[in-house]
């Protein structure tokens, strides 16, 4: 997993959180609601395409990333989980896909491809109705 990026550039907020959980949720905000700017990363070219894709609308229009972790009943939980979220979106952020290299099939087997289908094609035409003219 990757490491979490410098503190600086995480903000870091705690909400009310929704959901069952009786007197605890009306009093403790447990939630925890990360900011992160996306530019102060300093990732690659190729990484910051695919984090936006990865992202979808948990990326702001001002490039920051907002992860809202409510799963856990306690801040510290809540906390941890939106962090290991944040360091696994970057670690698939700079995965790259391997490249594809075209291949061409040999003439030897495009030859064969030709003699199958004229073999399948007489078959085929030794099915159809005889005709006595």
């Amino acid at each position: 997993m990757a490491e979490i990026p410098d503190e600086a550039i995480i903000e870091e907020k705690f909400l009310a959180a929704s959901g069952p959980g009786g007197q605890n949720v009306n009093k403790v905000a447990t939630a925890v609601q990360l900011r992160v700017d996306v530019f102060r990363l300093g990732l690659p070219p190729y990484a910051y395409q695919k984090l936006k894709l990865l992202a979808g609308s948990k990326l702001t229009s001002n490039g920051e990333l907002v992860i809202t972790a409510r799963k856990f009943r306690t801040q510290d939980a809540n906390r941890t989980d939106a962090r290991e979220r944040l360091a696994a979106l970057i670690d698939e952020a700079h995965e790259r896909q391997a490249r594809r290299v075209k291949t061409k099939p040999s003439k030897a087997a495009k030859a064969k491809r030709v003699d199958e289908k004229k073999g399948r094609s007489q078959v085929k035409a030794g099915r159809a109705k005889v005709r006595f003219d």
